[in-house]
C-alpha cells in the first residue's frame, strides 16, 4: 500500500478537497492495525462531517469497509433481498416483513441492530422472547437464511469490522448525522451481506434523524447511487416518523403486536407501511410485477398464515420458545400497569415522538448506552395519531413499567409530548414518495 502523511490527508480533506480510494483506503487500513491514532481519525470524521463526501469518497469509503472483513455470497440466481430503516420510535416493521417475504420466495439476510438513544432495536425485540439467539457465526448464519428463507441477527465481527469500529467512534464525535458516513456504514453491511435487492425506510420528522424531505433525498441519493456502484437496486421510501408507529412502544410489547400483525390483526399505519415495503422487494427480485400484484400476495401470505409459519420456523430455529406465538404471558411482564389520561380535549397537532423515546429509556425499555440492562416487559402503548380528536379524562395510552412511581413519571413527560389544539388538524400522509434506482 502506497504510504501517506497522516496530517497532510487530513489537511487536504479539511479544505475541502476530497480524498482518492487508495487514501481512504490508507487511513482506514491504518486506523484498523493501530498505525493512525483515534485522535486523528476522530479529526478525519469531523472534516468529512463539515465538508461533506463526495459520490467516488463514499464508494471508495464503502468499499475499504467491505474489504475490511469476510463477505456472504448466495448463489446468482436466488432473489436475495433486505430492508433496512434508519430507526424510529415504534419501529417493529421487520419483525413482520422479513418472514412475509421468506414466505413468497425471496431470502433475506436480515442484519439487525440494538436501540440506543430514542429508537428501539430490532434485536432487543426478538431477544424478549425466551431462548431466542442473535449472535451467529457468518456460515451458520447462511445456512439459516437458504433453509428458512430468512434469519434475524445481529452483526458478526467477521462482517466490515471498519464500520464497527468507526461507528462507536461517530456515535461519541457527534458526527453520526453525516450522510456520506451513514451511506458507507448502510450499504457496507447490506452490501457485505449479499444483499442485491435493498429497500431503504428513510424515516423524516420529530422521531427521525432526518428533521425534513429536502435532508433525506440529499441521504437517498448517495443510497440509490453506492447501491447501483455496487450492483445493488435500491429503493428509498419516504416514510413520516412523526408519530410513532403502531400503538406499542417496547421490546415485548412491540413483539406481541408483531405476532397479532402476523395473525392477521393489522393496525393501519404498520400494515401501510409493512406493504410498501414489502413490495418494493418484490417488485425489484422480479417476483411481482407491480404494487397490485405485490400487495395480493403479501395479504394472502398473511390470510393463509403461510407467514406466520415461518417466523414461527426462525423462532425455533434461532433457540426461542414458540409458544409465545399462542401464548402471551410466557413474555416478560411490567409490575406496574397505569393509564395515561388526557389532561386537555382537542386535536392532536403534534407529538414529540423522540421525547417519548427517551422517557421509555428511563423506564429501561430502551439504552443510552450500549453496555445498559433492558427490562423486555417496559414499555407504553399509545393511541392517537396526528390529526385524532380526543376528550378530556380520555384514556390515550398506558405505560408499563417496574414500579408505579415510575410509571408515573413517563406518563406525565409522554402526556407532555403530546400538543393538543382546540382547532382540527389534517391527518399526515405516512409515505411521502418513493424513489428508486
Amino acid at each position: 500500500m502506497q504510504l501517506y502523511n497522516p496530517v497532510e490527508l487530513l489537511l487536504k480533506k479539511r479544505d475541502g478537497n476530497p480524498l482518492d480510494s487508495s487514501e481512504i483506503a490508507f487511513f482506514v487500513n491504518g486506523y484498523l492495525c493501530g498505525e493512525i491514532a483515534e485522535y486523528q481519525m476522530s479529526a478525519l470524521l469531523m472534516a468529512c462531517y463539515f465538508q461533506g463526501l463526495e459520490a467516488a469518497e463514499i464508494a471508495a469509503l464503502t468499499k475499504t469497509y467491505i474489504q475490511s472483513g469476510k463477505t456472504i455470497d448466495f448463489e446468482p440466481n436466488l432473489p436475495v433481498a433486505d430492508k433496512h430503516s434508519t430507526g424510529g420510535v415504534g419501529d417493529k416493521i421487520s419483525l413482520m416483513l422479513a418472514p412475509i417475504a421468506a414466505s413468497l420466495g425471496l431470502y433475506v439476510p436480515m442484519i439487525s441492530g440494538r436501540g440506543l438513544g430514542h429508537t428501539g432495536g430490532t434485536l432487543d425485540k426478538l431477544e424478549s422472547i425466551p431462548g431466542f439467539i442473535t449472535s451467529f457465526s457468518m456460515e451458520e448464519f447462511k445456512a439459516m437464511v437458504l433453509k428458512y428463507g430468512f434469519a434475524l441477527v445481529g452483526q458478526s465481527a467477521q462482517l466490515v469490522p471498519a464500520d464497527k469500529r468507526i461507528y462507536a467512534l461517530r456515535d461519541v464525535t457527534a458526527t453520526v448525522e453525516s450522510p456520506g458516513l451513514i451511506t458507507a456504514s448502510i450499504m457496507s453491511k447490506k452490501i457485505a451481506e449479499g444483499a442485491r435487492h435493498l429497500v431503504i425506510d428513510l424515516k423524516i420528522g420529530s422521531g427521525a434523524f432526518m428533521p425534513n424531505l429536502r435532508r433525506a433525498k440529499e441521504l437517498a441519493e448517495h443510497l440509490i447511487y453506492t447501491g447501483n456502484s455496487f450492483g445493488q437496486h435500491v429503493s428509498v421510501v419516504f416514510s413520516n416518523m412523526n408519530s410513532p408507529l403502531g400503538h406499542a412502544v417496547g421490546n415485548a410489547l412491540e413483539m406481541i403486536e408483531a405476532i397479532e400483525y402476523l395473525k392477521g390483526n393489522y393496525l393501519p399505519d404498520t400494515y401501510e407501511l409493512t406493504t410498501a415495503l414489502t413490495a418494493q422487494m418484490l417488485i425489484s427480485a422480479g417476483i411481482a410485477t407491480d404494487f397490485t400484484a405485490a400487495k395480493e400476495l403479501i395479504d394472502k401470505s398473511i390470510s393463509s398464515g403461510e407467514a406466520l409459519e415461518k417466523f414461527r420456523q426462525i423462532i425455533i430455529a434461532q433457540g426461542g420458545n414458540p409458544g409465545v406465538i399462542e401464548d402471551y404471558s410466557i413474555f416478560a411482564k411490567s409490575e406496574a400497569v397505569l393509564p395515561i389520561i388526557a389532561e386537555k380535549g382537542g386535536y392532536v397537532h403534534q407529538i414529540d415522538s423522540r421525547s417519548i423515546g427517551y422517557a421509555l429509556v428511563r423506564i429501561k425499555a430502551g439504552r443510552m448506552q450500549v453496555s445498559d440492562t433492558i427490562d423486555y416487559g417496559a414499555g407504553a402503548l399509545l393511541y392517537p395519531k396526528i390529526g385524532d380528536k380526543i376528550q378530556v379524562g380520555q384514556k390515550i395510552g398506558e405505560v408499563h413499567a417496574a414500579t408505579l412511581r415510575q410509571a408515573d413519571e413517563v406518563a406525565n413527560l409522554i402526556l407532555k409530548s403530546y400538543h393538543i389544539a382546540e382547532f382540527p388538524k389534517d391527518k399526515e400522509p405516512l409515505i411521502f414518495e418513493i424513489s428508486t434506482s
